[in-house]
């Protein structure tokens, strides 16, 4: 009798530890909705991130899209496993070092930014296919209806999407087929105007009925090739085709009890982010005054930028020092070189030799109520790409090519600089910033990431580190944000981020300080705790689509 009522508190222990209820965190309603409608026909977190994924392609494209790729973290309950899934952008076969390069050997900003040459072979369906075969409980052809729908009924237009397409629209004129999905009347459209996607539409029906193929191989694969190459592209048929999908390692690390899985090159965020928290670990920032928190974090910022832009690259062209950047005892050496009270210019740093921004990029968070999680962060690269839809498909281009280090030493469109590590190649996938991070205690689960251009490895960082001082989900995704990234040298704000006062004192230890006209960011997160089985979900209240839902 002992034994049974022993093992039945054990199940009921264990049945506690389970998440009551699923959550969802993404940046557009139809995408949360169509995550929970897939949970709610027998699929599972990767299921659902297969809805979110491809719902988001077709009504958020200024941030992501089937033109584009992704990682997206796993960890699959039943056992333990942890994956990142990297369905990384890579660059054609024809590609080159210097393929952005003018007769002067200057950055062509507009080769490397807009049109189909700016474009890397897209990862996201091959992504999408391996998540459903692989991890999910349901076929493709379902979890992909929700997209169908959105594509094929169309969705409203809303402030931010407005905005890119303001923005981007003397590029979106060069291109018929770009016209006619977002100025089909040969004007931005208005708050609540109808965007309608039929070509999209039948793009993702064949990806359900033939898996990759129906978009790798024929007529929709010819039909992109065609485009391309009539624009002044370099895609292949052979590119389209011989494109993989990679399972990645993620880098892991320790934080004061806590223990972080987070994406592995070719993000550079895991490694910049270990790195970080490894120098931090020594100091008791809770107990800091916010000036000397923020300067002893924005120094550590400075110096794991520093090596992104020295050691990292696609690991499988690059031998990346991961066990060095990662490892207490090389944080050490860091830390004893920072001044307490004093900022290293970068220019002492030894490196190599500005203005960053963007928010073009999309994350999603999911737990499901077996305890399965995914942590996504979809890219496109800058607002609306290339700007290039090729004729009959409805796939917008990514620009994804401008990651890459056009020129050692030269900026790209997010003011970061790169080396050799990070040179075009063939095949090559381009250095990322995308973060999709899990963290684990003995009583807590958060999952978390941002889309951001460079500031996504510090917003995850202070989304991180908020979670660590014990605040609400609520919390982390709308904390004001500050960033440094090595080159330029300046430490960047939210506006009204810092009191006057705090920016006095930072100034004093040597920052220069640069405040943004807004926010930035958009950050979605969920929260389980493990003692109760209690689940949240927040995403950035400053933007207007984000949506979190609990079910």
């Amino acid at each position: 009798m002992k034994k049974i009522i022993l093992t039945l508190l054990f199940s009921c222990q264990v049945m506690a530890e389970l998440p009551k209820q699923a959550a969802i965190a993404s940046a557009h309603p139809l995408a949360t909705d169509a995550g929970h409608r897939i949970l709610a026909q027998g699929g599972n977190a990767f299921d659902a991130a297969v809805a979110v994924s491809s719902t988001l392609a077709v009504v958020e494209q200024q941030s992501s899209g089937i033109g584009g790729g992704a990682f997206w973290l796993l960890h699959r309950a039943k056992d333990g496993k942890n994956v990142m899934i990297d369905g990384r952008e890579e660059a054609p076969s024809k590609a080159h070092a210097d393929m952005y390069l003018d007769k002067n050997g200057d950055v062509d900003r507009d080769k490397a930014l807009y049109g189909p040459l700016a474009a890397g072979i897209p990862g996201e369906i091959a992504g999408l296919e391996h998540l459903a075969v692989n991890y999910g409980n349901l076929p493709l052809s379902i979890s992909l209806q929700p997209a169908i729908e959105a594509a094929e009924n169309g969705f409203k237009a809303y402030p931010r999407l407005i905005k890119h397409i303001k923005n981007k629209e003397k590029v979106l004129q060069r291109y018929p087929a770009s016209m006619a999905i977002y100025m089909p009347n040969g004007k931005v459209p208005e708050v609540g105007d109808l965007i309608v996607q039929k070509d999209l539409a039948t793009t993702l029906k064949a990806v359900a009925e033939q898996g990759k193929k129906g978009f790798y191989e024929g007529k929709i694969a010819e039909l992109m090739v065609s485009a391309s190459q009539q624009h002044g592209g370099i895609w292949t048929l052979d590119d389209l085709k011989s494109y993989e999908v990679k399972e990645r390692q993620p880098i892991t690390t320790n934080y004061r009890g806590y223990h972080l899985v987070t994406a592995a090159p070719p993000s550079s965020g895991g490694i910049a982010i270990a790195t970080i928290l490894n120098v931090l670990s020594a100091w008791d920032l809770t107990e800091m005054d916010q000036a000397k928190r923020i300067h002893l974090v924005t120094e550590a910022m400075r110096r794991a930028y520093r090596d992104r832009s020295i050691y990292l690259g696609d690991p499988d062209f690059v031998d990346i020092p991961t066990q060095l950047l990662t490892h207490p005892y090389y944080a050490e050496g860091i830390r004893a070189a920072i001044h307490p009270d004093k900022a290293l210019p970068s220019s002492y740093l030894p490196g190599i030799g500005e203005n960053p921004k963007g928010q073009d990029t999309t994350h999603f968070s999911i737990i499901d109520t077996d305890g399965n999680m995914v942590s996504a962060t979809l890219t496109v690269n800058t607002g609306l790409a290339s700007g290039f839809i090729a004729a009959g498909t409805g796939v917008l281009f990514n620009n994804e090519m401008d990651d890459f280090s056009a020129k050692p030493g030269e900026p790209n469109a997010f003011g970061l600089i790169g080396d050799e590590a990070n040179k075009i190649e063939p095949k090559k996938r381009p250095l990322s910033s995308m973060s999709p991070t899990f963290v684990f205690s003995d009583d807590q689960v958060a999952v978390l990431g941002t889309p951001g251009g460079s500031r996504i490895i510090t917003m995850v960082l202070l989304g991180l580190l908020d979670f660590f001082d014990g605040h609400p989900v609520d919390s982390w995704v709308s904390k004001p944000r500050y960033h440094h990234q090595y080159l330029p040298d300046r430490l960047y704000i939210e506006k009204d981020a810092l009191s006057a006062e705090t920016i006095k004192q930072l100034e004093a230890k040597g920052h220069e300080i640069q405040a943004s006209s807004g926010t930035w960011g958009n950050m979605h997160a969920v929260y389980w705790n493990k003692q109760t089985g209690e689940v949240a979900a927040a995403s950035d209240p400053r933007t207007t689509t984000g949506s979190a839902v609990v079910k």
